[in-house]
């Protein structure tokens, strides 16, 4: 007897890595990480049928995601990123007193340089 689980699909040997589930009272077939144990209405799919599940006409398709698995950027995230980038590089806004000088920013006559989210400290020597 093996110990590693195999895809219930005919004819494939690879090994199981999700667990297929249908609930028919709500018309939704669950797609999630493997099972602990295997059970006598489940399915277990190889990671190639895992990805190319579909669901009768008419039905839902739940795809639970493992947490330790480590998951593709979306465009949202990559969008997010650029945001974040953007912001960073933008020059800061000066404040001013009432005199209009620009007494107001952070480490203004330490030698101190804010570009973004980084900072250049200049030495006392220079």
């Amino acid at each position: 007897m093996s110990l590693v689980r195999r895809c219930s699909r005919t004819a494939c040997g690879r090994p199981a890595v999700a667990t297929l589930t249908y609930v028919y009272a709500d018309s939704t077939a669950v797609l999630g990480p493997l099972a602990t144990y295997a059970e006598p209405h489940c399915y277990d799919l190889c990671a190639e049928h895992a990805e190319r599940m579909t669901a009768p006409r008419g039905w839902d398709v739940v795809r639970l995601t493992d947490g330790s698995a480590p998951s593709r950027p979306t465009g949202d995230d990559l969008e997010a990123l650029a945001n974040a980038v953007r912001e960073a590089a933008r020059p800061p806004e000066r404040a001013t007193d009432a005199r209009g000088t620009g007494t107001g920013r952070p480490g203004s006559g330490t030698g101190e340089t804010r570009r973004g989210h980084l900072r250049v400290l200049r030495s006392p020597d220079s």
